[in-house]
């Protein structure tokens, strides 16, 4: 056991078991690893003081070892009241000496507690999903901005918020966008959250998927890939969207394309994925056939309107965990998982280790590029560098055991040249 540190978790018995479930998924992270084997050695990221609100999962624990074995000072809450795994969040207090702040199903004023914990740390690096590390020190602390030298935000939602921040000049530091990185959100996004979503809505109904209507509302990456894995296990797919290109794109995938009013008056169970406010409201309810089931995997709990369901309700009830049921005056009930949060990490445990692997490997090389190059950037919303987004494609592949081609002298200069054709 570590020397004691600060925090507020739910259960320091939880440890050990928490512990197991840490090196278990660690196992499954292999890029993250070696970049922690390298960390450990070389420490990038010296006396840097780290301020990280993200979901305290397994996989978020590798993240933060990686990190303390890169010469940072740690401290991590919670990014969701529902996503925190008590055990894992123990585990980081007392095995390895991570202050934590994060308990499951903690209340609003608990989690932003927490928040202001984090925000206490005085961090020179944040690492927020959803922004909410930011938000507080832009609108809370503005004296402790200066101290910031960058931050990286992990999740779609963050970066909108920030690339909105930034378009209206408020935004007083860098921000590198992980969620951009093609080996985030093209694997993450897409076969991170189409299983995790479908693991969560299982575990919270214990329902055949087979047979269903499913509606999906959003066709990001995100919506692709709940409606990949939603087909494969013989749901029909319907796809509500407001991008024209993406609609399209769901129509040649396969999938009916209707407006939520539409397909309100038959959807067995809606999924939101869109990362806005509001996309399910009460006028579409209202059109919802006994038994149908709403839920949300955007990271916010805004996508249903929930305020206009317990308005219309008349009744409402537990019925499973993460499972609330909804009376309305005509008898109908409609369902609610997880209190509308994103279902995926509070009915389950989130995207496993393999694909987190890629997602942390960005979040820790992006602290390491901060610190290396904090003089020179701007406060603006940043990709990850290519050459990042590169290695750890390649480190992916390397520790998969695939091997790829090389393009041979005669095809580079091809490649690169203009004078030769047919």
């Amino acid at each position: 056991m570590t020397k004691a540190v600060a925090g507020d978790v739910k259960d320091l018995s939880l440890a050990e078991q928490g512990k197991v479930k840490i090196e278990l998924i660690d196992k499954r992270m292999a890029v993250l690893a070696s970049i922690r084997e390298r960390f450990e050695k070389e420490k990038p990221l010296e006396g840097k003081r780290v301020s990280a609100c993200l979901h305290v999962t397994t996989e978020t624990a590798n993240l933060v070892r990686t990190l303390k074995a890169g010469g940072a000072d740690v401290v991590l809450c919670a990014s969701n009241p529902l996503s925190t795994q008590d055990d894992v969040a123990a585990a980081l207090m007392t095995e390895y000496g991570i202050s934590t702040y994060a308990i499951k199903g903690e209340d609003n004023d608990t989690y932003y507690r927490h928040i202001t914990a984090a925000v206490d740390h005085h961090p020179q690096i944040t690492m927020d999903d959803g922004a909410d590390v930011i938000g507080v020190l832009h609108a809370e602390r503005p004296d402790q901005l200066k101290e910031v030298l960058a931050g990286t935000e992990e999740t779609t939602t963050g970066v909108i918020r920030l690339r909105s921040m930034e378009a209206d000049g408020v935004l007083k530091f860098p921000v590198v966008a992980v969620n951009e990185a093609s080996t985030k959100h093209l694997f993450d996004n897409r076969y991170g959250t189409g299983q995790s979503t479908i693991d969560g809505i299982i575990r919270a109904t214990n329902m055949l998927l087979a047979g269903l209507d499913m509606v999906i509302c959003g066709y990001g990456w995100c919506g692709r890939g709940i409606a990949m894995r939603a087909d494969g296990m013989g749901s029909r797919v319907t796809v509500v969207e407001v991008d024209p290109l993406r609609a399209l794109e769901a129509v040649m995938d396969g999938y009916q394309v209707k407006t939520i009013a539409e397909a309100a008056a038959y959807g067995d169970l809606f999924i939101t994925a869109t990362g806005d406010k509001h996309v399910i409201r009460g006028e579409h309810m209202e059109l919802m056939k006994d038994g149908a089931i709403v839920a949300n995997t955007g990271h916010f709990n805004v996508e249903i309107d929930i305020p206009a369901l317990e308005k219309m309700a008349t009744a409402r009830r537990t019925v499973r965990e993460f499972m609330e049921e909804f009376t309305l005056p005509d008898g109908r009930v409609l369902y609610l998982l997880a209190e509308g949060r994103l279902v995926n990490l509070s009915a389950a445990e989130g995207h496993p280790g393999q694909v987190m692997d890629m997602s942390f490997a960005n979040q820790a090389l992006a602290a390491e590029y901060i610190v290396k190059n904090a003089d020179s950037l701007e406060n603006k919303v940043y990709s990850v560098p290519k050459d990042i987004d590169d290695y750890i494609a390649a480190l992916k592949l390397k520790t998969m055991g695939i091997h790829i081609d090389r393009l041979t002298t005669e095809q580079e200069k091809y490649l690169a040249s203009w004078d030769e054709g047919t």
